[in-house]
């Protein structure tokens, strides 16, 4: 399995605007809902071994603040050392990572053009790299 790294959560947090976005991370978080072990948040238990998270706690952090990377991070750990214990979750994991990367390059796009008279070149697409406008601004009030 690929890694799922911090970026890729927080990018994947960062587009719960589109419906596409939302789709990946409802998936992720009914993921992480599944029963683990008996163990669903951070501590100790009785004996003193460590309980693993579910991912629950840091998703939901992720969700309200998408821009926060410690947060990304936390939620990229959580994941890995669940999927280290739980093949079951691995696999599901394994499959809904593959599901998100094949979404997001499917390229869905969608653009807008609001607030009145635009004073420049509007472009609207995906992925430009490399362009330069150059423009002259002519006055017209002589």
């Amino acid at each position: 399995m690929d890694p799922i790294t911090a970026a890729a959560l927080a990018a994947l947090a960062g587009s719960l605007g589109s419906e596409a976005g939302r789709q990946v991370w409802q998936g992720l978080t009914a993921l992480v809902r599944r029963p683990f072990g008996g163990a669903s948040a951070q501590g100790t238990q009785d004996d003193g071994t460590l309980q693993v998270s579910s991912g629950e706690l840091e998703a939901a952090a992720l969700e309200r603040d998408p821009a926060n990377p410690m947060h990304a991070q936390a939620l990229a750990t959580c994941l890995g050392v669940r999927a280290a214990l739980d093949g079951e979750f691995r696999g599901l994991l394994n499959e809904w990572w593959q599901q998100a990367q094949a979404i997001s390059l499917r390229g869905d796009v969608q653009n807008s053009i609001s607030g009145g008279t635009q004073n420049g070149p509007v472009l609207q697409g995906r992925d430009f790299s490399n362009l330069t406008f150059n423009m002259t601004r002519t006055r017209t009030d002589r």
